[in-house]
């Protein structure tokens, strides 16, 4: 990963206000003191260049089929891949798994582009304990698609990442929160 990259993404993100500080219960239900709103990110002109950039970067090292994003902090990275992958002329169609099927409509988790046999990335925000993506992961499988990638903007090191490495998974952050509280880019120290 490009490491000057993923330290303008650090610095955007400090710029528009996603790193906060304070008391908040995480989707894991963890406590914490520190909080990552990817979105603030995700949503902002150049953070969304950015992050789309460098995880097209990566995934077009290893090529991919599709990008799927989790909800819902990875919706708006599978669309930046998706549309700097049109831009790079290398497209990369991309998809959306909700946390539950919809009840109306086609009713399904999935939506998007995504077909049977494909290889895949799925990507989130933050990952903790891994069990939004793990949940992601198992619907893309049972759709009768490869995971060979999975990256977040920033892992928060309570064992999410590891787990999915020891399931076998090719698993990158770009940003790191670390327990004590610093957030690091490219590798942490």
């Amino acid at each position: 990963m490009n490491t000057e990259s993923a330290k303008r993404i650090l610095k955007i993100a400090y710029e528009v206000g996603a790193f906060l500080q304070g008391d908040f219960t995480l989707a894991s239900g963890k406590k914490s003191k520190y909080y990552f709103d990817g979105k603030k990110l995700t949503f902002s002109p150049e953070g969304a260049y950015q992050v789309g950039k460098v995880i097209f970067d990566e995934l077009a090292e290893i090529g991919v089929d599709a990008i799927g994003g989790v909800a819902t902090g990875g919706y708006p990275i599978a669309t930046a891949v998706a549309l700097i992958s049109h831009l790079e002329e290398k497209p990369i169609p991309s998809f959306i798994v909700r946390e539950e099927a919809k009840e109306h409509g086609t009713k399904r988790k999935i939506e998007g582009h995504l077909k049977e046999g494909s290889r895949v990335a799925i990507v989130d925000d933050v990952i903790t304990t891994g069990g939004s993506i793990s949940k992601a992961i198992e619907a893309v499988e049972a759709a009768k698609c490869k995971v060979v990638k999975v990256m977040v903007l920033v892992d928060r090191y309570e064992g999410g990442g590891d787990r999915l490495k020891r399931e076998g998974y090719d698993f990158t952050s770009i940003l790191h929160l670390l327990p004590s509280g610093e957030i690091t880019a490219g590798e942490p120290s």
